[in-house]
């Protein structure tokens, strides 16, 4: 991975951080600013690591879905590729453009559909598929863990101190 892509990796990691612990943070007002601050490095890094992950994931399912063995390296970010990522991670704010930040993910889903399918020799649709198919399961796993992680906070916010 180029320093470059690790970069844009970790910039888009903390802007969709930011865009989703904003949100507590105004409605929690007694919240730390160290509580804060460690929230969003743990969101950034899971944040990065859920986006480095969903190209090697699609590979991981494309190479399932083919019969015969990949043709080339499973598909890796680059700078052009992870660049409209970025602006969608800018966008995903609260309130800000849902809508548009959706597009935006499905068309840098739809670029990472085209070196996957020369990777693995499956046809364009299905790559498209196995890279829809790893982003809903990697965004599904880390919103289990986000809400598990969301009740375990506010069942320890209602517990009485002693």
């Amino acid at each position: 991975m180029s320093p470059a892509v690790a970069v844009l990796l970790l910039a888009a990691g903390l802007s969709e951080a930011a865009g989703r612990i904003l949100p507590l943070v105004s409605r929690r007002s007694g919240m730390s600013p160290h509580i804060m601050v460690g929230l969003l490095l743990i969101g950034s890094v899971v944040e990065s690591a859920v986006i480095a992950l969903w190209p090697v994931t699609a590979g991981a399912l494309a190479e399932l879905v083919a019969s015969a063995p990949p043709a080339g390296p499973a598909p890796s970010w680059t700078p052009g590729l992870i660049a409209p990522l970025l602006l969608a991670a800018v966008i995903a704010f609260p309130l800000l453009g849902p809508l548009l930040h959706l597009l935006l993910l499905v068309g840098v889903g739809a670029g990472l559909a085209g070196p996957l399918a020369a990777a693995t020799g499956l046809g364009w649709w299905a790559a498209a598929g196995c890279v829809a198919l790893a982003g809903f399961g990697l965004a599904a796993a880390v919103d289990a863990v986000r809400r598990l992680f969301a009740a375990a906070l506010a069942t320890g916010a209602r517990e009485p101190l002693a």
